[in-house]
């Protein structure tokens, strides 16, 4: 996916970062009701991938993402755009310099909600390693190498899905 070499080119690295990692294709559809407005239609997590591409529903809003405060900012759907948010992968690829996003989906109204979302996960075989460029004395490597595979389990099995299984591979 060219965003992902674009991102890395822009943090001054050259190659072919992230062109062989897979991608996935997701629809989500909330059907909400007048029960459910102020509840939560999807809970506070972060994405385990590297990015996402979120087109959201231009009608129906309700994201929030999570300010370094932990105060909760809406997203207004704006017509036409897309939005790119960080995941977890992005994180550990770039050795802490990149972050990853915390938001959730929130019922405003009774209404059916459509986003769909393109992931651009993490290396399918190897391991989800930092470049070389982006670890020296002043930036010690910070996370562990694991496989993409080996993430996902991991925050399946402990229940981190808001970033918090990151510590759990930290140096």
């Amino acid at each position: 996916m060219d965003i992902g070499g674009k991102i890395a080119e822009s943090m001054g690295l050259k190659g072919d970062y992230c062109k062989e990692w897979p991608c996935q294709f997701r629809i989500n559809k909330y059907h909400f009701t007048p029960q459910s407005v102020g509840s939560a239609g999807v809970q506070l997590h972060t994405d385990s991938g590297f990015l996402t591409i979120l087109q959201d529903d231009e009608n129906v809003g309700g994201l929030e993402v999570m300010d370094k405060s932990g105060e909760f900012i809406a997203v207004d759907p704006l017509p036409g755009s897309l939005l790119v948010n960080l995941g977890d992968m992005a994180t550990v690829w770039s050795n802490g310099r990149l972050h990853t996003v915390k938001h959730r989906v929130q019922c405003k109204e009774a209404k059916t909600r459509v986003s769909i979302a393109t992931f651009l996960l993490g290396p399918k075989e190897e391991a989800v390693d930092p470049p070389p460029e982006l670890v020296d004395s002043d930036h010690p490597r910070l996370y562990n190498s694991f496989t993409y595979e080996e993430y996902r389990k991991l925050r399946l099995s402990t229940k981190l899905q808001a970033g918090e299984a990151l510590a759990l591979v930290r140096t």
